[in-house]
C-alpha cells in the first residue's frame, strides 16, 4: 500500500450529460483514495453545468465558450492541475471505491510508466469486460483487438500486465509523461485520440500497462449511440489521420494505398448492405477531408469540429 498518496488529478468532460456526470461524480466523492482534485470541463453544454458545482462544490468546474471535443476538453484541464498523474475518466463510468489504489500504486512502482488503465466493465453486465488491455492498431486496417473483450471477468484479468494501447474512458496518465510528449492532439476531436496518444507516449520510451485490480464501470455508447452520423464521420476521418501521423516512408503510403482501394469500398459496401444509406455520406465525408491539405501535424491548438448533418 501507498504510505504517502501523491496528488491525483481526476478530469471528466460534460456535454448535455449533467444527469450522467452527476452520478459519476458522487461515485468518485465516495472512493477510498483521498488525495485528489476533480476536475469537470463542460463542453458548451445547452444545459448549465452550474448544478454541478452546486451539488459538488469541491469539483474544479470549467466552462468552455464552444464544444471543443474530447482531447482538447481534457488538455483544458490538465493545463491547471496539479498532480502527480491525470486519470482521465469518461463522465459515463462510474467507479468501485477502491479503483484507485492499485492503479497509483502501480505507477509509483515503475517510474517507466507512462499510462495505466484500469479494468473496464459494462455496467449493464458488470460480469462481462469490455477493456483488459489491447494488442494494438494495425496501420493498414486501422483495427485492432481488445484483450479479454466481451469474455466473462475471471481471475487471470485481476492482475497487471504490459501492453500496447490504453482505454481513454480510464486513462491514469504521468506527469512526467505529459511534460516529455505534450497534451493530447485537439485536431482528433472525438475518436482515436487517446490512440494517437499512446504512440507518442512509447515512442517516448514510456510503458503502457494494464491494472486489473482497478475496476471501473463503463455506460458505453450512452453519448453518440451505436451507429451515427457523427460517430461514422469522425471514426473514418481520424482512423486516416492516426496512420498518417504515424507511419512514415513506404509504409505510409502503402497505408493511404490501402484506405483508397480496400477500406474505404468495403466500408462503403457495408453500409449499403446493411442498408445504412444515412451513414454513407458522413462516411465519405470522413475519407475526403484527408485530401483537402488540413494540417495533421500538431497537436495542440488544431481543433476540427467540422460534423454537421447536411
Amino acid at each position: 500500500m501507498l504510505e504517502n498518496q501523491p496528488l491525483i488529478s481526476i478530469i471528466t468532460v460534460n456535454f448535455n450529460g449533467n444527469e450522467i456526470t452527476d452520478l459519476f461524480l458522487k461515485s468518485i466523492f465516495e472512493i477510498t483514495y483521498k488525495n485528489i482534485e476533480v476536475f469537470v470541463v463542460d463542453n458548451a453544454s445547452s444545459n448549465s453545468p452550474d448544478i454541478l458545482k452546486e451539488k459538488y462544490p469541491a469539483i474544479n468546474l470549467i466552462k468552455s465558450a464552444n464544444n471543443v471535443g474530447f482531447a482538447a476538453g481534457n488538455n483544458l484541464a490538465m493545463r491547471q492541475a496539479k498532480g502527480e498523474y491525470f486519470f482521465l475518466l469518461n463522465n459515463d463510468t462510474e467507479v468501485q471505491r477502491n479503483f484507485l489504489e492499485p492503479i497509483v500504486n502501480l505507477m509509483e512502482q515503475n517510474k517507466n510508466i507512462g499510462i495505466a488503465s484500469s479494468k473496464l466493465l459494462y455496467f449493464s453486465n458488470p460480469s462481462t469486460i469490455q477493456y483488459a488491455g489491447h494488442t494494438g492498431i494495425n496501420f493498414y486496417t486501422g483495427r485492432g483487438f481488445g484483450i479479454g473483450y466481451m469474455e466473462k471477468d475471471n481471475a487471470k484479468f485481476n492482475v497487471n500486465y504490459r501492453t500496447n494501447l490504453a482505454h481513454g474512458a480510464a486513462m491514469l496518465i504521468s506527469k512526467a509523461a505529459i511534460k516529455k510528449v505534450g497534451l493530447m492532439a485537439e485536431l482528433f476531436f472525438l475518436y482515436y485520440e487517446e490512440i494517437d496518444f499512446c504512440e507518442r507516449v512509447k515512442q517516448a520510451g514510456f510503458e503502457i500497462w494494464y491494472c486489473g485490480n482497478s475496476v471501473v464501470y463503463h455506460k458505453e455508447s450512452m453519448t453518440t449511440g451505436k451507429s451515427s452520423p457523427l460517430k461514422t464521420y469522425y471514426l473514418t476521418r481520424n482512423r486516416l489521420i492516426y496512420t498518417k501521423r504515424n507511419t512514415k516512408g513506404l509504409q505510409h503510403l502503402a497505408c493511404i494505398i490501402f484506405f483508397i482501394l480496400i477500406a474505404t469500398p468495403k466500408g462503403l459496401l457495408s453500409l449499403l448492405i446493411n442498408k445504412e444509406f444515412n451513414l454513407i455520406w458522413p462516411f465519405l465525408r470522413g475519407v475526403l477531408w484527408n485530401f483537402k491539405g488540413n494540417n495533421i501535424s500538431l497537436n495542440e491548438g488544431v481543433i476540427y469540429n467540422d460534423f454537421q448533418i447536411i
